[in-house]
Order: structure tokens, then sequence, then C-alpha cells
């Protein structure tokens, strides 16, 4: 079973050939995004890398979590579900 991975403090020129290279040390990559802001495609400094392996997906948080890629020190460990973006905030819909 696949295992999708966070990965934060990624330097804004780290492109998504160079993440999944970097992991594809660790085992099999399904897949890698960069992610990019939507207006200026500028790097946001963060990514998934989607591992094709549990135990791959592991050991490339032990062996990847605090290490340097293109000079900044990365962090990497289970990515949580995202969260439904229209439950934030006020909802007017409810009655009082």
């Amino acid at each position: 079973m696949s295992m999708k991975l966070y990965v934060g403090g990624l330097a804004y020129s780290v492109t998504e050939k160079e993440l999944e290279d970097f992991f594809a040390e660790q085992g099999q990559v399904v897949s890698a995004a960069v992610i990019k802001d939507r207006d200026s495609g500028q790097s946001k400094g963060f990514g998934f890398v989607e591992m094709s392996d549990n135990t791959e997906a592991q050991n490339a948080i032990k062996n990847l979590n605090g290490k340097s890629l293109s000079g900044r020190e990365i962090v990497v460990n289970e990515a949580r579900p995202q969260e439904d973006r229209r439950s934030g905030g006020n909802d007017f819909r409810k009655s009082y």
C-alpha cells in the first residue's frame, strides 16, 4: 500500500524531478509534487512524495528528515489528510 509524505523546507528552486530523484534512493516513488502558488507559479517551499510501499516511506522519513536538499534542511513526515477547505471560517448557513 502506498504512503504519501509531506516534504517541507524546500528551496524555491527545487523541481519535481529533483524531489523524485532524491526520494528514489529510498524506494519506488509513485509521484512527486512541488506545491506552487496559483497566481505566481512560485514554489511555496513544500511538496508531497508518494512512495509505493509503507516500509520504503518509513525509511524515507527516517533517512531524509533533517537532510539537506539544494542547501536547505528539509522536513519529511507522513502527510495528513487534506482538510475540507469549506469547513473553515464562518458558516452563514447555520441557523442559530
